[in-house]
């Protein structure tokens, strides 16, 4: 039987400033309604989940591809997933510079090697061998990223104080064919050493997709989701028999009571049900199912419009 396709993303969980809650807002909204579109046409759930990725890292709203925080030397170093939960193939890169969509050299990671993850230089090459354009690295930095790594750079200064606005992006989907699929996209942490990786390239840590379960996307602080590995913790949950939104609460419980971390995650369970849940202050989310709208930033807001109304007010008023 053909299901009911659904799509939730994210664009980061932590403390979303006044000033860019109106974008944050506007760019989630954006990008869910570019996934359901693939999704309503009979489009699969890896397309809706990669085109609502790359609406995202096209947004300097979001700490994904333009708009990326710097590391420590003041360059640009992305990671990124995506997940097939039919056959569980996924495609991964990390450390990767020059190139405005990371997203889609995962995919391609995916689909045209034998390798999940490939990083640095390496990416570097293999996106040259597949024609992906290069692009100036300055390309990518926005006026924002470049102030806030000169202020952590400060000797008084407290990168933890802006890392709590972290904007990790991603995405997960229910396709009319029932299978599953999860993208996640980041720069990282501002200021993190060169080479750093965090949770986002990590399979089961910034992403997983199971058909046989669901699918989840994870936002946070990356070394703490990489301890307890969140997504893969969330699905193991709703295999026991939870909902997506009690799966993904208790995950979230335990890695605050076990190390201290905060984050966020969008799940979505192969019957369709779903939720966007977090433990920082905020967290950017937005899911359509049955033609409907929902999307929020603060703990308990849950804003619902038909998506024909969303459509018609293009980009305002969210």
């Amino acid at each position: 039987g053909k299901m009911k396709p659904v799509i939730v993303v994210h664009g980061g969980a932590g403390r979303i400033f006044k000033e860019r809650e109106e974008g944050s807002r506007a760019g989630v909204v954006r990008a869910v309604l570019q996934g359901y579109g693939i999704l309503k046409q009979g489009g699969s759930a890896l397309d809706a989940v990669e085109e609502a990725v790359r609406s995202m890292e096209d947004d300097p709203h979001f700490n994904a591809g333009c708009g990326s925080v710097l590391n420590e030397k003041g360059e640009v170093e992305m990671d990124a997933i995506i997940m097939d939960g039919k056959n569980l193939d996924s495609g991964a890169v990390s450390a990767v510079k020059c190139v405005a969509n990371p997203i889609k050299l995962a995919r391609l990671v995916m689909e045209k090697t034998k390798h999940m993850l490939l990083t640095d230089r390496g990416a570097h090459l293999f996106a040259q061998a597949m024609g992906v354009p290069q692009i100036p690295g300055e390309k990518l930095i926005t006026e924002r990223s470049r102030e806030r790594w000169k202020k952590n750079l400060e000797p008084d200064s407290n990168p933890e104080e802006f890392q709590k606005d972290l904007g990790t992006v991603g995405a997960v989907a229910v396709d009319s064919e029932g299978n599953v699929a999860c993208a996640t996209s980041t720069g990282g942490l501002s200021n993190k050493l060169i080479g750093r990786v965090g949770d986002t390239a990590c399979i089961g840590s910034g992403g997983y997709a199971d058909n046989h379960s669901g699918a989840t996307s994870t936002t946070g602080h990356g070394e703490s989701i990489m301890k307890v590995v969140l997504a893969r913790l969330i699905l193991y949950h709703m295999e026991q028999g939870m909902s997506p939104e009690m799966a993904a609460d208790t995950a979230l419980d335990y890695m605050k009571a076990r190390v201290g971390g905060l984050g966020g995650v969008i799940v979505v369970n192969s019957s369709g049900e779903w939720a966007a849940r977090f433990s920082t202050k905020q967290m950017s989310w937005a899911a359509v199912e049955d033609g409907q709208l929902h999307y929020g930033i603060y703990a308990g807001e849950r804003r619902t419009k038909s998506v024909d109304e969303a459509l018609t007010s293009a980009s305002g008023g969210f």
